[in-house]
């Protein structure tokens, strides 16, 4: 009959080509996806004649506490404070940050006055 050689033994296929491309697919989706959030925060942006009525709304941000017009205010306590020295809805409170308040204190203390309806708050420095 047919005489077709010694059986060789069968060579196993190399899997290092296709680690290589699992790593590459890896480092392509790594470094093409978004790892945190990303938010707008509403602020609008007030005109040179802006003017201000009604009694001081000051609320200063520190790094360890919160300040009403110089008095120091629980996060809690902080909004039905203010709606004390509002006359209407739409009146402006002035938020400043004190030297050494985090960014992300501000944003937390802008989050939490706009869930409580205040919608006009001038940033200032």
């Amino acid at each position: 009959m047919f005489d077709l050689g010694e059986d060789r033994p069968r060579r196993r296929p190399s899997l290092t080509p296709m680690i290589d491309v699992v790593f590459l697919l890896l480092v392509f989706f790594m470094l093409a996806s978004r790892f945190g959030t990303e938010r707008e925060l509403p602020l609008a942006v007030a005109g040179q004649g802006a003017g201000y009525s009604g009694p001081p709304r000051l609320v200063e941000v520190a790094p360890d506490a919160l300040y009403l017009n110089g008095v120091t205010v629980a996060p809690e306590a902080l909004a039905a404070d203010l709606r004390q020295l509002m006359q209407a809805p739409t009146d402006t409170i002035v938020l400043r940050p004190r030297d050494g308040a985090r960014m992300q204190r501000l944003v937390t203390v802008l989050e939490a006055l706009n869930r409580a309806g205040f919608g006009k708050i001038a940033l200032v420095d």
